[in-house]
């Protein structure tokens, strides 16, 4: 065997290790250092800033699953959540709009909810109403938009909490909700754990002991690099989005009050770079180019729930089923919350 075939084999053996998601990623790098290289150069510093902004909310986020895992309170979690669902989903929605969890943040800690057995019914109220609404986005949205704006958003994400967790609860004997999670997310850490099965004490200061140590490490650093690679390679795509559909194109298509502009507003809000905290500044700017109120509800709504680096991660995470009925409940929730806040006003 030749030294060149023996290298070759060894490289082969290599990226036959990397994980797909890396290798995509590492792809799409590849290809734009061919076809538009100042891209490729674009492409990296936005993902790197991408990376760095969610950084301190995606380590948090990862730090209570991993502490609730080595802690034991996952267990103890799900079986409160377990007891009542209709009272469970109802405080799963209240606390999820008044959550800090962007929608990134939030998949840490609904992967250690599913994994710990909380039924899929209250995970889903809380997953939907947490990325829409806290009290310092309240805070800035009214400064912007005036109160009763922010106000209609803060119930636009209770009322979208409470329907995906009760119409989830009436489905929840449907084959695809019995088992939300996938077969590899399953053995990622979070969700590795049995229905509320182990631990059942729950051990607040669990760093004392080394086993709940080391729980908490492998789950943290399974969960990150869970994240990490899958927001990678959305941040990617987004600069893309970014690069060849400039928000100026999006303002030119949404300025008016026509009966499509709901819908339009809400399939433009679903890039990440135009939701949360950015959207602010460019919603304002569209209101004031003649966007109505409904339009711009929907379009922040749609845009924080059904983000494209979060969608990715959910995908990666649970079942086909479980994701499409998520993407179904932020895209009509946020058509819905559209329309009735512009028969209000």
């Amino acid at each position: 065997m030749t030294a060149m075939t023996l290298a070759l084999r060894q490289l082969n053996g290599a990226f036959r290790r990397l994980d797909r998601v890396v290798l995509a990623a590492l792809g799409v790098f590849a290809a734009l250092a061919v076809a538009a290289p100042a891209q490729a150069v674009e492409s990296f510093i936005f993902t790197l800033g991408a990376l760095g902004y969610i950084a301190p909310f995606l380590a948090f986020s990862v730090v209570v699953a991993a502490s609730a895992r080595a802690s034991g309170a996952d267990q103890q979690m799900a079986r409160v959540f377990g007891g009542r669902p209709v009272a469970m989903i109802a405080a799963a929605a209240a606390f999820g709009a008044l959550s800090p969890f962007c929608s990134c943040g939030v998949i840490p800690i609904i992967a250690g909810l599913l994994g710990a057995g909380v039924p899929l019914a209250p995970v889903m109220a809380f997953w939907i109403s947490s990325p829409i609404m806290d009290p310092e986005m309240y805070i800035l949205t009214g400064a912007v938009f005036g109160f009763p704006f922010a106000t209609a958003k803060a119930l636009a994400a209770l009322s979208m909490g409470l329907f995906a967790g009760y119409a989830t609860h009436a489905l929840k004997r449907t084959s695809a909700f019995a088992d939300p999670l996938r077969g590899t997310a399953r053995g990622r850490g979070a969700c590795a754990a049995p229905a509320v099965a182990e631990d059942a004490a729950v051990v607040w200061t669990f760093w004392r002991w080394p086993a709940r140590r080391g729980k908490f490490i492998a789950e943290a650093r399974a969960t990150g690099w869970f994240l990490l690679k899958w927001l990678t390679l959305a941040f990617v795509i987004e600069s893309l989005m970014v690069a060849y559909l400039p928000a100026d194109t999006v303002a030119g298509w949404l300025g008016g009050d026509h009966w499509w502009t709901i819908p339009a507003s809400v399939a433009a809000g679903v890039p990440a770079y135009l939701n949360g905290y950015a959207a602010i500044p460019t919603v304002a700017a569209l209101v004031d180019m003649g966007m109505a109120p409904g339009a711009a509800l929907a379009f922040m709504v749609a845009g924080a729930v059904t983000s494209i680096p979060a969608a990715m991660a959910v995908f990666a995470l649970v079942r086909r089923g479980v994701f499409f009925w998520y993407l179904v409940l932020g895209i009509s929730g946020s058509v819905l919350a559209g329309y009735a806040y512009q028969a209000v006003v």
